[in-house]
Parts: C-alpha cells; structure tokens; sequence
C-alpha cells in the first residue's frame, strides 16, 4: 500500500527546517569556536558549501525517484542494490543515534537535575505517538515548534546585535587548516535536516516540483539563521564562547538581558523537539522503504490503513531510541551520528552523479565537491565514533550478505 501524498511546499520546507534548526545551533558554537577561532566564519561558509553541494544532489535525485526512502531508494535505482543498503543502514543508524541526543539534549534544558533521562524517554515515547497518527499532524506540530524556536533566536539576535557596539568580547584563537574544517565538520550537521525532506517522497504532493524547492527555501532560511547567530556570538562573546554549553544564554547575560535566559530555554527545548520529530519521520519512511526490499524485516513495511504511517516502524524506531538514551553518552550519540549522516551524502553524491539527461538538474561538479567535502570532514570526527561507526555498518553488510546466500 503506498503512503498518502498529503504535504504541500509549506508542510515541506517547515519539517526540513524543523531538522536544521534545531539544538545545534543553541549548542554547537563552543565546540565550534574552539575548533574553528578566528576561522569561523569561514567554517560555517565550508559547512554551508558542503551542505549545498548535497542539499542539490538529495533535491536531484528526489525529483527523479518520488518515493519514500531517500537516498536509500536512490542509490539503489542509480548505482545498485548495494550501494542503496549502505546509504539506508547508515541513515537509519546515524539518526536513530541523532534521535538520542536530541532528546538528551531537550531533556538538559527542561528538566531539573535528576530528571534528565525520564523527560528524554517521555519526550520520544510522546512524538512517536504523534507520527503514529498522521504526517499531516506532524507537520502542523513541527511548524509550531519553528516558530518558537525562531522567536528564541530572534531575541537573542535582536539583544546581542543591539548590544555588540559596547560589548567587549574576548579575542578569538588562531587557528589552522584543520581546526577550521573541523569546526565546519561540527557546523555540518547542523545543516543536514534537508534530507529529511527528501525521505518523504511518497508523501508529498507533485514531488518533483516541491521537493526541489523545499530542500532550497529550508536550507537558505537555515543558512541565513545559522550566519546571524554565528555574527552575535563572535561579536558579543568572541573567543569566551569556546568554554560555555550555552553560549546564547551567555549572549543574553553579556547583554545585561539575563531575565531572558528562560525564552533561550524554552526556545532550546522546542527547537530540540522539533528537530526530534523530524528525525522520527525521516527514519520512519527510509526503515518502510528498507523493509519493502527485504533489507529489513519485512514486518515493519506494514502501513495502517486508517492514518497511512508506516507505524509498526515508528514505534520499533521509538523502542531502539528509548534504549539508547537509557544506556548512551550525549557526546558518544552525536560522534556515532555524524559518521552515518556523512557517509549517506556521500552516496547521495555518487548516486547523482551517475544520472543524466532529463534527470540532471545540476552541475555534475556540484556532487564531486558535495563527496570529496563528505570525505573530508569525516576525517575530523573523533577515532573512536569513526570506528564504531565502521563497525556497525559493517555487521550490517555481513547480516545482509548471510541473508542473500541463505535464500540462494
């Protein structure tokens, strides 16, 4: 049974940016200042061509292959069955990984202490409930959490651009080559929702002209708000912000605002749960279009006929979601994550590649620096989730190879 195709360009564009803006950007400019320093605007402008360069090869292949799957069925229509399961199994990994730490991290901003991981499990058992009932009510859920989460940013820009003039921040690092791209490696992943529009093919109405368009209005909107806040950190923070967790709330208290650190709270926590809800949907479709083809259990391709979500699926992801927060580090959960979402564009781009003709959209070029930009920020992820991450993809070739001689 296919899925219904109830989402319109608006309904599409709100889940991607659901995805991209979300506990990143209130998060991840410690670690990336302290990468980056003095570089890092000029790392957010790396991450940003990065991001591109996929962003056009997931839009690509989407218009060409409207079904649910994302670069899964992409891969495997343009390259080969092989390469669709590597490109699925990593996604599915990575973002059920990404899951945890978005729930970790909305449990850090609305919990008190001690509280942290039963509000994540009730925060994920929650938005698995909602998927289970319809996209359309995603969708609608996703963009009130835009909204809040852009109110949140808008008063911290507002305050902290208002205030930069008598602000006296604290001199940037130097830095290198590599800590620059290391800090566009961690900038990356805040871009990398776009393609949680992509997975929802099946579900979107006249795809291979709203997704295109979604994927370019959502990552400029994200691109646009990622620069302004990256602007009111280094203008009011500088170099102070690589020591902090929450170098917004630190904007607001540089400013004199501290009775506004409660909006950059709130704000924290939507935009973490919005980027959750994305996530849940996007692994949803791309686990209902891996069980088709038997790359998973075949149970899980099941759709309810009333609310036409594939829900066997939703609630299985919720379980392994659920586990991992109970047992998982934050840091560990986001390092495993970047090694799947990264080696998923890079097949995205190889896949796009190969099509031509009426397919072809963009510049071939495009995807040869969308993969060798894939190959190089992988590099400066830390050895360890490297090696896991390499690990678990691995087991999932060998599972998938066993399954294909035992049925020959």
């Amino acid at each position: 049974m296919p899925l219904a195709r109830r989402l319109r360009l608006g309904d599409a564009v709100a889940i991607g940016l659901g995805s991209m803006i979300g506990a990143g950007v209130f998060s991840v400019w410690g670690p990336a200042v302290g990468a980056a320093g003095q570089g890092i605007l000029i790392a957010l402008a790396v991450a940003a061509l990065v991001a591109y360069c996929n962003a056009t090869a997931s839009a690509q292949l989407a218009a060409a292959h409207p079904v649910a799957g994302g670069t899964y069925a992409y891969a495997r229509a343009e390259i080969g069955p092989w390469w669709g399961f590597v490109a699925g199994w990593s996604f599915v990994i990575g973002k059920i990984a990404s899951c945890a730490a978005m729930a970790m991290t909305f449990a850090a901003y609305a919990a008190p202490p001690g509280w942290q991981i039963p509000v994540a499990v009730t925060a994920v058992v929650l938005l698995a409930v909602v998927n289970c009932f319809g996209v359309t009510r995603t969708a609608l859920v996703t963009r009130v959490l835009v909204v809040c989460s852009l109110l949140g940013l808008a008063v911290v820009v507002a305050v902290g651009l208002g205030t930069a003039a008598t602000a006296a921040p604290t001199p940037l690092l130097s830095a290198d080559a590599y800590g620059v791209l290391q800090g566009a490696g961690l900038l990356f992943f805040a871009f990398a929702g776009y393609a949680r529009i992509a997975t929802m093919g099946e579900e979107v109405i006249d795809p291979a002209r709203t997704i295109p368009r979604a994927i370019a209005l959502a990552l400029g909107g994200a691109v646009v708000v990622y620069a302004l806040v990256a602007l009111t950190v280094v203008l009011t923070l500088g170099g102070a912000a690589s020591t902090t967790s929450t170098p917004l709330a630190d904007v607001l208290a540089a400013a004199g605002w501290d009775g506004l650190s409660p909006v950059v709270r709130i704000a924290a926590a939507a935009a973490s749960l919005g980027a959750l809800l994305a996530l849940l949907t996007g692994i949803g479709r791309t686990t209902l279009a891996m069980s088709r083809e038997r790359d998973l259990p075949r149970s899980l391709a099941r759709i309810d006929v009333r609310w036409q979500v594939p829900r066997r699926a939703e609630i299985t992801i919720a379980v392994i979601i659920v586990g991992i927060v109970l047992v998982a580090d934050l840091r560990d959960a986001i390092g495993f994550s970047s090694f799947g979402v990264l080696l998923y564009y890079l097949i995205a781009n190889a896949a796009a590649f190969r099509q031509h003709g009426s397919a072809r959209r963009y510049p071939r070029a495009l995807q040869v620096v969308g993969a060798l930009g894939c190959l190089l920020l992988v590099n400066t992820l830390p050895v360890l989730a490297s090696l896991v991450g390499t690990a678990v993809v691995l087991a999932g070739v060998l599972v998938r190879m066993a399954r294909l001689r035992l049925e020959r």
